[in-house]
């Protein structure tokens, strides 16, 4: 049977092929040929026309079937994705549209800026899946589709003496090591999390193969550097960059590591250990953040009365506050904001996303809520997300640039959003302030937040375990027989962290994280969304509000939500350095960053007396 995506996708080119013979697109003559029609701007305006016209039926289809694969995991609905993405990446690898977006940009003296960005997008785009290597496409799509199904379909199996077999949710696992004190049933969650590992482990090593086979087929080195060009920037310029966020924040993490380990040895009841922490004393399956280690900071109290609908509701409210329109009534119809019911059978992706599935008015969140104050965070931070395409979905942004100024500037609007969630008197004029957060000394309050969330704790994860990790990955510098052995190596060196035993190589750790399956080689946008999340509210609490940026609000202030608009209803269409530094004054920096938690510094130095300073 005829797929009538197919159909749309020659009838498309058909179209082109009738445009180009008439003069009017180029499309015929390769980048290196003969001279291009007499109006080079009309041309491409044209070209972009018909691209939209044939992609976007395409990419919303592709779209609805991942949705469904994530939120319903089947062998029909892994399928029916695969199927999908097929024609899209005919489609946008097609050699036409490669030969055409080659020929323009030789000319892009005579485009505007504008055109020149859409033409990009689709360069970087047809790099995902070239026609020149079919069957390379279509292997790497089966595989994704392959590993998603494994990922998203896995179940947690626990065994312990004396207890029946246990079936642990991931959220099972992390409420554990949140709040268990008992360093025995802590390493057996913490061990159990990472068996989903093994299976992913020949499924990732076989995506990186392919990967880089169609990110060299347009000449770049390999996958990792087609996802960093998306910032207009190489790799060395990206490394540098995120390895400057670490030296800025290396002497806060530090005494933060000491501190930590110290509170954890108390807490556990055992001896301090020398140098790195274990990872299963932490309340983090990667020890990308340590919540719950301030004493008297009890944010989940509040929430104990609440519902989980009452958390994205109350998300909602704040967008709203600051003069964004309410939620249209598709997001709650169509979103799968809540954890599957047991008794379904139904398994879902267990990562929390926000979807933007026809680039226009379907928008969704895919979530598991809980009534706490994580999952608090979570819904203001996926909203930001949800309210960006909002923003930029209208007229005048192209749909090939609906997008954030950069990939960053989506997670930075989202955390922001996430660390204003979090400022006491926002939750104190909402009633989700418990009193003896309330009372709490400032100095424990940024040092709950420089543990948790997206923040201090966080960057060495994302700019350095994740990002030098994949880095080397996709460059071929870790072999196929050594990827734990490479994993441990850098959450040593950057986190300070190591296994509470040595990790077999038949399993694959890293892994164990959803982003490495599937949102691949893009891990450094949390870094830069983390940097880029400080110094906007540096910005608003300082020159708007006129507050300090430690104990701001900004439910209700419509003034901040127009900073926020101007920035998010540009969509791609600028520079990001450049809708940065229009917005704040400068481009980007960690220093807002750093100054924000300066007080912490000086408390943790003098509880830090006396104490090894950080781990060899």
């Amino acid at each position: 049977m005829a797929d009538p995506l197919r159909s749309d996708r020659r009838e498309f080119l058909k179209s082109l092929a009738v445009t180009a013979a008439a003069g009017a697109l180029p499309l015929a003559q390769s980048a290196h040929g003969s001279n291009f029609a007499p109006d080079v701007a009309a041309a491409a305006k044209a070209f972009l026309e018909e691209y939209n016209a044939g992609w976007l039926p395409l990419e919303t289809a592709a779209s609805e079937a991942s949705w469904t694969a994530l939120t319903d995991v089947s062998d029909a609905h892994t399928n029916n994705q695969v199927a999908k993405a097929q024609p899209l990446n005919e489609f946008v690898g097609s050699r036409k549209v490669i030969e055409a977006v080659r020929t323009f940009l030789d000319q892009k003296d005579k485009l505007d800026d504008l055109t020149i960005r859409q033409l990009e997008k689709i360069r970087l785009r047809a790099a995902e899946a070239p026609a020149s290597v079919p069957e390379i496409v279509k292997a790497r799509t089966l595989a994704e589709a392959d590993q998603s199904k494994v990922q998203d379909g896995f179940s947690y199996s626990l065994k312990r003496a004396g207890k029946p077999e246990e079936k642990p949710s991931a959220n099972a696992i992390d409420k554990v090591l949140v709040e268990s004190h008992d360093l025995g049933e802590r390493e057996d969650f913490w061990t159990v999390a990472k068996d989903i590992g093994g299976p992913l482990r020949t499924g990732l090593l076989k995506l990186r193969d392919l990967r880089n086979k169609v990110a060299q087929a347009l000449g770049f080195d390999n996958f990792f550097a087609l996802q960093v060009a998306d910032y207009g920037m190489t790799v060395p310029e990206m490394l540098k960059l995120t390895n400057s966020f670490l030296a800025d924040a290396k002497p806060l993490y530090s005494q933060l590591h000491t501190w930590a380990k110290y509170a954890l040895a108390d807490r556990y009841k055992t001896k301090v250990p020398a140098g790195k922490i274990p990872a299963h004393w932490l309340p983090n399956r990667w020890g990308q953040n340590w919540p719950g280690l301030v004493s008297g900071v009890d944010m989940d109290a509040p929430f104990k009365t609440k519902t989980k609908e009452f958390i994205v509701e109350q998300a909602e409210a704040f967008y709203v506050s600051l003069g964004f329109p309410k939620l249209p009534k598709s997001f709650y119809t169509k979103s799968d904001l809540y954890p599957a019911d047991p008794k379904s059978g139904r398994k879902k992706n267990s990562h929390a996303s926000a979807w933007h599935i026809d680039l226009k008015e379907d928008v969704r969140s895919l979530m598991s809520v809980e009534p706490d104050s994580r999952w608090f965070n979570t819904a203001h931070h996926e909203l930001g997300h949800i309210y960006y395409y909002i923003s930029y979905s209208r007229p005048e942004v192209p749909y090939l640039l609906r997008a954030g100024a950069n990939r960053a500037f989506h997670e930075g609007v989202g955390d922001l959003i996430g660390l204003a969630s979090g400022q006491r008197p926002y939750l104190k004029e909402v009633g989700l302030l418990a009193p003896a957060a309330e009372k709490a000394e400032q100095v424990q309050w940024l040092l709950d937040t420089a543990l948790d969330g997206a923040s201090i704790v966080f960057l060495p994860f994302s700019a350095g375990t994740m990002t030098q990790f994949e880095a080397d990955f996709y460059a071929g510098k870790i072999p196929d027989n050594g990827l734990n052995a490479a994993w441990w190596k850098y959450v040593g060196e950057y986190q300070g962290i190591i296994p509470p035993r040595e990790r077999p190589e038949d399993l694959c750790d890293a892994a164990t994280k959803t982003h490495i399956n599937d949102d691949p080689a893009q891990y450094y946008d949390y870094a830069i969304g983390t940097v880029l999340k400080f110094q906007l509210h540096d910005h608003i609490a300082r020159e708007i509000l006129k507050q300090d940026p430690r104990e701001c609000n900004y439910f209700g202030n419509k003034k901040v939500g127009d900073f926020l608009k101007d920035i998010l209803r540009l969509g791609a269409t600028r520079d990001w350095n450049e809708v940065l530094k229009n917005a704040t004054g400068q481009g980007l920096t960690a220093k807002p960053m750093v100054n924000y938690f300066e007080p912490l510094l000086g408390w943790l130095q003098e509880q830090n007396k006396g104490r090894e300073i950080g781990w060899t």
